[in-house]
């Protein structure tokens, strides 16, 4: 028994660092095919509860194992919509390979990577879906994103005539602006998203419910029921004096002037800071794509801000060994307490920091941060990307009576995902603010059932 996963090829840091192609490079067939080879086979399938999905892991690697690798989709398809993007940007280190048995002893089975693999090599070739025979009812998605393709490939599998409403002009919510090109290629949400349509899920893009169509309307023109997977998209910001200067960004913006605005293209007209100093403040995944993508734009300097230590730094561990290899330099146990500006040009001229020190644990467990009085100190950036956290857009509560929402400007649901509001369903980061992509996909498959079991009883 092999006691390490099989190491998956990655460019090397000095060449990924100025390129926005994709860093891992997926594995081979041979390398595939012996690290399913890992795989116990565990009779209780304790990895498969750990998938907020519930891919049956162990069918699909046995798949593999036998180099049936169309079979080994066949598994993961039925299951999940979105395999290609999940192989690639699910923490799978905290969540089905946290449960695998091998894990105990030795590394756990490299499932997201197999996942990959698999759905890498469909995709070169794929097969038509087959269409489900139409049942006569009609279903609308707000939001394209990760719930919303989910709900939607799930009920057109079922026969509902699904109409996706997206606010932008591509669909793929933040699969497309938020996450980075060099983690996951607009290619392959294109390609994901084209199976859905070929199962028979329409999208209509340019379309902000709540402004062009709201709730109501969507009823009045025949929808039976409603998803809402509309995202978590406004920023927060901490509140401190500067935020309003020139170059001051949420990591947001910055990733979509970047991403969906094709910044990261050669010769791109796109306005976006770049070949400067900057300042990343927060230790998510998102802090960790924002200044690895301002690296990939010139940046002379990036630095991550994050107030407690590498410890408690939630972003996932890959994507931090990646970062620090290209170059991003972590000041850690260090807060903002202002945004230094240039008088004359209004633009950023540095960030005023002050040391911090661990103190008691919070509710959640994590030591909360505490100021050491008197150790600020100035770094000199040119440019500050704010990544914090995100709400939900206050816009389709506003335009729908009888919706209730949190304090946080999530929607309120029960456990089958239903709001307040009858016939009206929602998930992903609209009830519970920023999350994961693979969370986001468990709330809309659940929602597709709860919606389905509805209807079918209306």
């Amino acid at each position: 028994m092999e006691p390490k996963k099989h190491e998956m090829p990655v460019q090397a840091p000095a060449v990924r660092a100025k390129n926005f192609e994709e860093v891992a490079l997926g594995y081979s067939e041979e390398l595939a095919v012996a690290e399913a080879q890992r795989c116990l086979n565990c009779k209780n399938k304790p990895c498969v509860a750990g998938c907020p999905v519930n891919v049956n892991i162990p069918d699909f690697i046995s798949k593999i194992k036998e180099r049936d690798f169309e079979g080994a989709y066949g598994v993961i398809s039925a299951s999940s919509s979105l395999p290609a993007v999940c192989g690639r940007v699910c923490p799978q280190e905290t969540q089905c390979e946290q449960k695998c048995t091998l894990g105990i002893r030795f590394e756990p089975v490299a499932i997201g990577r197999l996942e990959r693999f698999v759905a890498d090599l469909h995709n070169q070739n794929p097969s038509a879906p087959v269409k489900a025979a139409p049942n006569g009812k009609k279903v609308a998605v707000v939001g394209s994103g990760p719930s919303g393709l989910t709900c939607s490939g799930d009920l057109a599998k079922k026969g509902y005539d699904v109409t996706v409403f997206e606010a932008l002009h591509t669909a793929g919510g933040v699969l497309v602006y938020g996450i980075p090109e060099f983690r996951l290629p607009k290619s392959i949400v294109k390609k994901e998203v084209e199976t859905l349509k070929a199962l028979g899920v329409k999208i209509e893009t340019n379309v902000v419910i709540g402004k062009t169509l709201t709730v109501d309307e969507l009823f009045d023109d025949g929808f039976s029921a409603v998803f809402i997977g509309s995202g978590a998209g406004l920023p927060n910001f901490m509140g401190i004096d500067g935020e309003a200067l020139k170059g001051v960004y949420s990591a947001n913006e910055f990733l979509t002037r970047a991403n969906l605005m094709k910044a990261y293209k050669e010769n791109s007209d796109t306005p976006i800071m770049k070949g400067c100093r900057f300042a990343v403040v927060g230790g998510g995944n998102v802090a960790m794509d924002a200044a690895r993508t301002a690296l990939r734009l010139g940046a002379e300097k990036v630095y991550i801000i994050y107030r407690r230590s590498m410890t408690e730094l939630p972003a996932r561990r890959e994507e931090v060994e990646h970062a620090e290899e290209e170059g991003v330099e972590f000041k850690l146990l260090c807060n903002p307490v202002e945004i230094l500006g240039d008088g004359e040009t209004g633009f950023v001229s540095g960030i005023k920091l002050i040391k911090m020190e661990l103190g008691e644990p919070d509710a959640r467990g994590r030591r909360s941060p505490v100021p050491v009085k008197g150790s600020e100190f100035v770094l000199d950036v040119e440019s500050v990307i704010i990544s914090i956290g995100t709400s939900p857009n206050p816009l389709i509560k506003d335009t729908t009576a009888g919706l209730s929402v949190n304090a946080r400007g999530g929607i309120i649901v029960d456990e089958n995902c239903l709001t307040t509001r009858a016939g009206v369903y929602a998930g992903g980061d609209a009830v519970t603010g920023a999350a994961t992509v693979i969370s986001a996909m468990g709330a809309g498959k659940a929602a597709a059932k709860a919606i389905d079991e509805y209807l079918s009883q209306k």
